[in-house]
């Protein structure tokens, strides 16, 4: 409540220094609870702190972790699929220079899918004028021109498989293949991505670290009694001295214009 908050403030004191120092100082008639108040300001903080400290790496990681979950739901799925296919057809009937040319389409595909995911982790921290989402970028344009080569069966080296998995592209057992190899790689791509973040992110959240925990004071702080018992007897001192210079001025002989002023000076004080 607000006067719980009132309260609160009214009793501590909290400061921080040019090194980084947080001090806590509670005020309490209780010095147990003025102990467990200090405390509790400083488990709150790193509460606090780990809630709300996303830094660009903590973004970065959430969004790589949203996409592995994606990424590994869909590689289930189409195991899944393909564990299926392979029960109600038999085991699929490629060869092995098919088969390298299906795994390295499906890698490429698998990195091209990363990277994009990559550019778009990068593009709310940085434009596109940066010159590390320059290089990321022309990563994947040279990956999409080398997929295109590769899935038209342009290179030489594996015009041959290439053809013969575009002949069986029809397959349905084939592209359940195609697609697990492809799950497969993506996640485990996204996963190392996942990883570096999740590691940038361990070294950018701020660190708490309590040098002294307040425990229940042996010794009061106030009242300050010496200094009320010496603030009273100067108090009473200066009474004193007064009332023995008032009482010696009023035993001397005075004029009548003395008199008339002494007459005037009791009535002001009530002194008689």
């Amino acid at each position: 409540t607000e006067t719980t908050r009132k309260v609160l403030e009214a009793s501590s004191a909290i400061s921080s220094g040019k090194d980084n120092i947080i001090s806590i100082e509670v005020e309490d008639k209780d010095p147990k609870i003025a102990a467990e108040i200090a405390n509790a300001y400083v488990e709150e903080l790193i509460v606090l702190t780990s809630t709300f400290a996303l830094t660009e790496a903590s973004q970065r990681r959430v969004f790589y972790e949203k996409q592995l979950l994606q990424a590994k739901d869909k590689m289930i799925a189409a195991e899944t699929a393909l564990s299926s296919g392979i029960d109600s057809k038999g085991m699929l009937s490629v060869d092995a220079q098919s088969k390298a040319v299906l795994e390295t389409v499906a890698k490429l595909r698998a990195a091209i899918s990363a990277k994009e995911i990559q550019l778009k982790a990068m593009q709310a921290f940085v434009t596109p004028n940066n010159q590390e989402y320059k290089r990321v970028s022309q990563e994947l344009l040279g990956m999409q021109q080398e997929l295109s080569k590769l899935e038209n069966g342009t290179s030489a080296t594996v015009d041959a498989g290439a053809a013969k998995v575009k002949e069986a592209s029809g397959s349905s057992s084939v592209q359940l293949l195609r697609d697990a190899k492809y799950y497969q790689m993506l996640y485990e791509l996204l996963s190392k991505q996942y990883e570096v973040a999740r590691l940038d992110e361990a070294k950018d959240i701020p660190l708490i670290q309590v040098l002294d925990k307040a425990v229940k004071p042996e010794l009061k702080d106030k009242p300050k009694r010496s200094i009320i018992t010496l603030t009273f007897a100067f108090l009473g001192l200066i009474l004193a001295l007064l009332l023995a210079f008032l009482k010696e001025a009023a035993s001397k002989p005075k004029t009548p214009e003395q008199e008339e002023k002494w007459r005037q000076l009791k009535a002001y004080l009530k002194f008689s």
